[in-house]
């Protein structure tokens, strides 16, 4: 429940005019949170300058007081750091500590959600990674056999006979080289019922991945062998409503970048 400390509270109106489904009203002249429609966003905690407002559905420890130097980042270096991220498949052989994949997981959790679902859940696979590999590569292995027998797009036909060569070469020496998931030591998939949720944490996610010194490929094969074979999903935990959004395939990497690249123009349409 969302409630106000009428001691603390200053009658500013601030929360109620921020209110979306508008469940704060003006009693007396102090806030009252009805709890009827609210959703739980918070954005009255946020807005309140005397902190007057709180909720034991959440941790208060998670809310931070705004100041300039913590919060604010400049313009330019954040497009320089975008444009400098790279999809990593080179990676060591170093474990990636699990402090780390926790702030990356933290930076999904704070990403926001359609009607403030927060409807993201996560996976973390280290010791088994080679049981994913296996179940992935058996079933890319099928669909490839499947689409060289009844496809004729010479794209869909060269991914089968990738992906059946990267099953032959994993049963033939399990260690050896590794497309996949390139030798990676850690997977972090991004599931939920509502996929566009899902996809902004993992776009938040991969920021904080590069600004850890980490690296990662969104391993699409993996995806779409997860479609094909629930038993993958089983095997992850994850429930048959859940859509498994991203597999991020993380490590630190072990190539260096010394440049961004170029990029067609945008398309863009002005109304």
């Amino acid at each position: 429940m969302f409630k106000v400390n009428t001691e603390k509270c200053i009658g500013c109106e601030l929360c109620t005019k921020d209110c979306f489904v508008k469940d704060i009203e003006m009693v007396e002249g102090k806030a009252e949170i009805k709890n009827v429609r609210c959703f739980k966003c918070g954005h009255c905690i946020a807005v309140c300058p005397v902190a007057a407002i709180s909720t034991d559905e959440y941790d208060m420890n998670d809310v931070i007081e705004y100041d300039k130097d913590s919060f604010e980042l400049d313009a330019d270096n954040l497009l320089n750091f975008i444009r400098f991220e790279r999809t990593i498949r080179h990676f060591k052989n170093q474990d990636v500590e699990n402090e780390k994949i926790l702030k990356i997981i933290e930076a999904g959790r704070f990403t926001q959600t359609a009607s403030n679902a927060q409807n993201v859940n996560y996976v973390v696979v280290k010791e088994s990674i080679q049981d994913v590999r296996k179940m992935t590569l058996e079933t890319l292995k099928a669909m490839g056999h499947h689409i060289l027998e009844n496809s004729t797009n010479p794209l869909y036909k060269k991914y089968a006979g990738m992906w059946i060569k990267m099953h032959d070469d994993f049963i033939i020496n399990p260690d050896g080289e590794d497309n996949l998931f390139f030798k990676a030591p850690a997977l972090i998939m991004v599931t939920s019922e509502h996929a566009l949720n899902a996809g902004l944490a993992s776009a938040n996610m991969k920021l904080m991945v590069d600004a850890l010194g980490l690296g990662t490929v969104f391993s699409g094969f993996l995806v779409r062998a997860a479609e094909e074979n629930p038993a993958i999903k089983e095997f992850l935990g994850i429930d048959k409503s859940q859509n498994l959004v991203a597999c991020m395939v993380v490590g630190y990497p072990n190539i260096k970048y010394r440049r961004t690249t170029p990029r067609r123009k945008p398309n863009i349409i002005w109304k």
